[in-house]
């Protein structure tokens, strides 16, 4: 994992965007963001996009790699098993926006984030996942409450 392009990474984010680009072809308007905090929103995009971006390239000094023996290993293998859970939630409520999904969907991929970060010792992965999970979950519950509840 030395290098400037982070295979690994590239894979992850290629396989969850899958589901999410499936959904949004089927369903035109079901990534409404139905809450209107505008800096929720901001900090939400710019932390998924940091990580989308430092999932996939390694940015020099700025990480330490894997930092015990195995690593590798432990790392395909816990980002295998939360990418499988992840695609699996969207299949299982591809049709059911519920606050299960909404939770489930959001959450996998803020732990998918910060355990890789953590994982290569990424300072910038792990900031950028600390912006981005808990805006993302925060919209993604109240997306999730205001459709099953209304306003």
């Amino acid at each position: 994992m030395r290098g400037f392009f982070n295979i690994y990474g590239f894979i992850i984010i290629a396989v969850i965007m899958i589901p999410n680009i499936v959904f949004a072809i089927k369903n035109k308007n079901g990534f409404e963001n139905l809450q209107n905090n505008k800096i929720t929103e901001i900090l939400e995009q710019i932390g998924r996009f940091s990580c989308f971006v430092l999932m996939i390239f390694n940015i020099p000094y700025t990480y330490i790699g894997f930092w015990f023996e195995n690593a590798l290993i432990v790392y395909i293998i816990v980002c295998a098993m939360l990418v499988a859970a992840y695609c699996f939630v969207w299949i299982l409520f591809f049709r059911k926006n519920c606050l299960f999904r909404a939770i489930a969907l959001s959450v996998i991929p803020s732990v998918l984030f910060i355990f890789c970060g953590i994982m290569i010792l990424s300072v910038p992965l792990i900031i950028a996942t600390l912006i981005f999970a808990p805006s993302h979950i925060l919209i993604s519950v109240k997306n999730a409450k205001i459709f099953q509840y209304g306003k």
